[in-house]
């Protein structure tokens, strides 16, 4: 226990210090919206998608429901179901995984590199007759390396799906994630980089056909008010949530900017220590929807912060395979020896706009010391 050395708490998320700056605008473009009567699929909606398009360098975007939707709705309309094999990696958060169940597909895991995002080699090793897709998570906020699974991909003629869950704006060889897949899968909760006041998702693509399939695909089939081409699901971002994410979309840039210096703080000021840090490659702008380093001292550590007044989390502390859900799949403990390896060494530290660079300096202070002492 640190013993009166407290200074501060340091919050993993303050979702309210967000809006703390743009309430009056967001109230004004609610009670516009009120005013309005369009509560579904309305003005908001449609400006939103394309702001969104243009934001990640795609000819079309169409809001849904949540990002485990935009996964669902992809893999239904390109055919992929029962019989089918979906390749993605085991240390994302479940839904990447499990939108591939849901389908009616069979996950199979991939090993990740040391950055998190999937290993193309591991990728290669695991497709079998039955694979029809990658979906390929951005995991952190990083890009995954896109020109070697798109390799891979196109050799194999599978879809490459991208789960942008955690990485809106970010970029691949200066362009954005969302626009090299067949489909590119955002999320819009509220602990998303870009958030909602509740649930979102976006799905984003090139594809004309596709696109029009899935405009109806979200809204039950429905070709229009009164005809349905084939059954489907109700997915559909509320356009009350379209006109407060119109408001944030303004902030994105600075709120980017923001979590890239908080990330370049602790880098600088952590470099000299034992530990992996997340970096940059010379190939990719990062968005830092977390920041995770590495140490075998984890817990250790993640108590000595929590004693300081810190929160920390862990992101995720159980792999997909691992998990109850996944039994079936036949994966035992040494099948993923880099995502088990994490899962015991991986801590997130706290990231958000709004952290003050005292709180920054604060966490990196308590880092520091905790390791000049003896082990």
């Amino acid at each position: 226990m640190i013993a009166n050395e407290i200074k501060m708490k340091v919050p993993y998320l303050n979702l309210g210090l967000q809006h703390k700056n743009i309430k009056e605008d967001i109230l004004l473009s609610i009670g516009t919206l009120l005013d309005s009567g369009q509560f579904i699929l309305g003005e908001e909606s449609l400006r939103f998608e394309k702001r969104f398009a243009a934001l990640c360098g795609t000819t079309y975007a169409l809001g849904v429901a949540n990002g485990t939707d935009a996964l669902f709705l992809s893999l239904m309309a390109l055919g992929i179901g029962k019989g089918d094999e979906v390749i993605t990696a085991p240390n994302s958060f479940l839904a990447s995984a499990s939108s591939i169940a849901i389908a009616g597909a069979k996950p199979v895991f991939a090993d990740v590199r040391d950055d998190f995002n999937l290993d193309p080699a591991c990728v290669e090793k695991a497709i079998t007759s039955n694979t029809r897709a990658i979906i390929v998570v951005h995991l952190t906020g990083r890009p995954a390396p896109l020109d070697e699974l798109l390799v891979i991909a196109k050799k194999h003629k599978l879809h490459l799906i991208e789960d942008c869950a955690q990485a809106v704006g970010a970029l691949y060889k200066g362009k954005p994630v969302g626009s090299f897949g067949t489909t590119g899968c955002f999320s819009l909760h509220p602990l998303k980089n870009l958030a909602a006041c509740g649930d979102g998702g976006v799905i984003t693509t090139n594809d004309e056909t596709l696109y029009n399939h899935l405009l109806k695909a979200r809204n039950h089939g429905l070709a229009n008010r009164d005809e349905c081409d084939f059954w489907s699901f109700n997915s559909r971002l509320d356009n009350l949530q379209a006109a407060i994410l119109n408001v944030k979309l303004n902030e994105l840039e600075k709120w980017t900017n923001r979590r890239r210096e908080i990330a370049g703080i602790y880098q600088n000021k952590l470099k000299a220590l034992d530990l992996i840090l997340p970096m940059d490659s010379a190939n990719e702008k990062a968005v830092y929807h977390t920041f995770i380093i590495q140490t075998a001292r984890r817990d250790e550590l993640k108590q000595y912060l929590a004693d300081a007044g810190i929160d920390t989390k862990i992101h995720y502390p159980i792999a997909i395979h691992q998990q109850r859900a996944a039994k079936t799949l036949g994966y035992k403990p040494g099948d993923f020896p880099v995502t088990e390896k994490q899962t015991q060494t991986i801590l997130s530290l706290p990231i958000f706009a709004e952290l003050r660079d005292e709180e920054v300096n604060y966490v990196t202070e308590k880092i520091l010391a905790f390791f000049s002492k003896k082990k």
